[in-house]
């Protein structure tokens, strides 16, 4: 809230994303026999992690975990933010009823998880990006509230230039994949010559400075 706050006060012109915090009970179900997931695990988050399955303390956690999903859209759907016209705040709130990704076997998909099992992988966050964007372009009230975890790129929605009215999404299509195709191999094949260039780059001047060194031994070693 008091971030909320400052922005409100401080930065015009803004629209301001809030995500929707994760039930996170379903990350108790993350194992993995790796020395990552065995000895870290417990320790990031053992409030969550280590309660046993119907103990007292894991229905608190429960318990708070949706309250503050509650209390989250009250604060931003409230009148709190409504006093500015250059100002709003929206909900994404794709994490509300997400559930943890299963593979072809029925059990947890690990590989949308980090190695310390817990926080996402680079695969989980790839589809998390594209549940967050899809949820940007949404109309308020007609957000998808999950995300299905299918790691597919042809879902990812596109704005068009067609009016919208009480939202603060634009419209969209449902799908621009061939778009994403052609801009995103343009950006690829630009990064990856920045990246040669900068290697390049790094790579003479390593070899320059080094041969610096020998020279300016080798003459150190002449005068002696």
């Amino acid at each position: 809230m008091t971030s909320l706050d400052i922005l409100y006060r401080e930065v015009p012109r803004v629209i301001v994303s809030v995500l929707e915090m994760l039930e996170i009970e379903g990350l108790r179900r993350i194992k993995r026999d790796s020395l990552g997931c065995n000895l870290l695990q417990k320790f990031i988050c053992p409030c969550i992690l280590l309660p046993g399955d119907d103990s007292p303390e894991l229905a608190e956690v429960k318990r708070i975990n949706r309250e503050v999903q509650i209390e989250t859209e009250e604060l931003v759907y409230g009148s709190r933010y409504d006093g500015k016209d250059d100002f709003a705040v929206v909900v994404q709130p794709f994490f509300k009823y997400s559930v943890v990704p299963l593979n072809l076997d029925g059990r947890p998909d690990d590989t949308y998880f980090s190695e310390d099992c817990f926080h996402f992988s680079e695969r989980g966050h790839a589809d998390m990006a594209i549940a967050l964007w899809n949820n940007m372009l949404e109309p308020v009230g007609k957000k998808q509230t999950y995300n299905n975890f299918t790691n597919a790129r042809n879902i990812i929605k596109c704005p068009t230039e067609a009016p919208t009215t009480n939202s603060t999404a634009l419209p969209m299509t449902s799908n621009c994949s061939n778009k994403i195709q052609t801009w995103l191999a343009s950006l690829l094949a630009v990064i990856a010559l920045l990246i040669g260039w900068a290697a390049t780059w790094l790579l003479l001047s390593c070899r320059d400075k080094r041969n610096k060194r020998k020279m300016q031994a080798a003459v150190e070693m002449t005068v002696f």
